[in-house]
């Protein structure tokens, strides 16, 4: 790549004509990024959204100190929903190149399925879409069906039925195995569940229009633990794992749901609908369910679900609830690990009653803005209803799945946050 322009790092200050705080300083084809002591992988991905800025269309990463991490933090920054710049990435043992190829191609999959239109990304497409990227590390470990429409119905899969119905796009679950040699007929290791909301309008309990505009990315969930799951595999993952992807669009329509309806799940709970725009703790019922049924030793849940985790964690941050401390210790150490942020927030038995319903075992919400205080637990104490008695389990609520608007560290859209703390859970139960 003769015209790309050359980036190296150093770890002192800038010199000569430029300011010791400069981040960046050039030297003809060369950019040097000037890393502080703290905070530098950070600093690697705030210099990338600056270098792009300036319309530099290819990169050649030279010179030493470009370990993995840094590379991706390079990864990372330089991505855009409009415009990917070819990257030659410095050499590394071959070892880490796979894992830093792996660890890209993940992250770019699953940011780029949220960065999708709700025209182009409808429940089936992200089903089959996911398949196919799962199936791309392992062909022939891996085996999935697509059950939509009335089949959903007669499988009792009620709330991703529910949810969806309301729209010409059929509903969908995907249902995908990826059993590893030699692994025989034995129960799956770990189970997965995704919240793949395609688009959510609010159904009746309709969102205004700026709360609508980045509803596209309501799927983040799905495309997080498939790309956890993929990067696993990548990885070399040893453990059977079942991934279930609860799709649907939540539209307005004469078949939509509505508030007041019942939904009664195959494990017997009954749920009043006192929000439509709490939909997706009724899909994943569905999918947590099914993991309980798989026999799975460990169920991981992740979805963009509540603003009260957002309003609790901001950006950086995903939230993390589990009944397991032990559970929560293991995920918050692989997230360190894995330089991903999550933070533990409370769940505790008597959440599940938290939302009451005068006419149903559990209503799906409190019916005030945004469900009331506590919304984030109380969203989770539902899920717990759903979980299986014995099971380990864990949910994600993707507070960090995507951003609004550009950050001076990340383009706008979706950020990949989460699927390498999932990734490393997996490999190491």
């Amino acid at each position: 790549m003769s015209s790309a322009l050359k980036v190296q790092i150093l770890e002192k200050p800038a010199e000569g004509v430029w300011s010791e705080k400069s981040p960046i300083s050039f030297n003809g084809d060369t950019a040097t990024l000037h890393l502080a002591n703290y905070l530098q992988l950070e600093s690697i991905q705030t210099s990338c959204r600056q270098l792009l800025a300036l319309s530099f269309k290819a990169f050649e990463l030279v010179g030493d100190g470009w370990d993995m991490e840094r590379q991706f933090a390079f990864a990372q920054g330089v991505y855009s929903p409009k415009f990917i710049p070819e990257v030659s990435y410095a050499e590394l043992p071959q070892e880490q190149q796979l894992q830093l190829e792996a660890l890209i191609k993940s992250s770019y999959w699953t940011r780029e399925q949220v960065n999708r239109t709700p025209e182009e990304m409808s429940p089936m497409v992200l089903a089959r879409d996911t398949a196919e990227f799962i199936a791309s590390f392992a062909p022939g470990n891996v085996n999935y069906k697509i059950l939509s429409g009335q089949q959903l119905v007669d499988e009792g899969l009620v709330g991703i039925h529910g949810v969806g119905r309301g729209s010409d796009r059929e509903p969908a679950l995907l249902e995908l195995d990826y059993t590893p040699d030699g692994w025989g007929d034995a129960p799956p290791k770990v189970a997965l569940v995704g919240k793949g909301i395609t688009f959510d309008s609010g159904g009746y309990s309709i969102k205004a229009s700026e709360s609508m505009l980045h509803m596209k990315a309501d799927m983040g969930g799905a495309a997080t633990v498939a790309g956890a799951l993929g990067l696993a595999i990548a990885n070399g993952l040893k453990q059977r794992v079942k991934l279930y992807l609860c799709c649907a669009e939540n539209l307005i329509s004469g078949h939509a749901y509505k508030l007041g309806d019942i939904l009664t799940y195959r494990n017997g709970t009954s749920v009043e609908i006192l929000n439509t725009d709490a939909e997706g703790r009724l899909v994943l019922a569905d999918g947590l369910i099914l993991a309980s049924e798989s026999g799975a030793e460990l169920i991981i849940d992740a979805a963009t679900l509540t603003g009260a985790a957002v309003t609790a964690l901001g950006e950086h941050y995903n939230a993390v609830f589990s009944f397991d401390s032990h559970l929560v210790e293991t995920i918050l150490n692989c997230s360190k690990r894995e330089n991903e942020k999550h933070w533990n927030l409370p769940l505790e038995p008597f959440h599940a009653a938290a939302t009451p319903s005068n006419y149903a075992d559990t209503a799906n919400s409190r019916p005030v803005k945004g469900g009331g205080p506590g919304g984030a637990s109380n969203a989770a104490g539902f899920l717990s209803r759903f979980v299986g008695k014995g099971c380990r389990w864990a949910h994600f609520d993707l507070a960090a799945c995507m951003n609004g608007s550009e950050s001076g560290y990340l383009s706008a859209g979706g950020t990949g946050k989460g699927i390498r703390t999932i990734a490393r859970v997996m490999l190491e139960e």
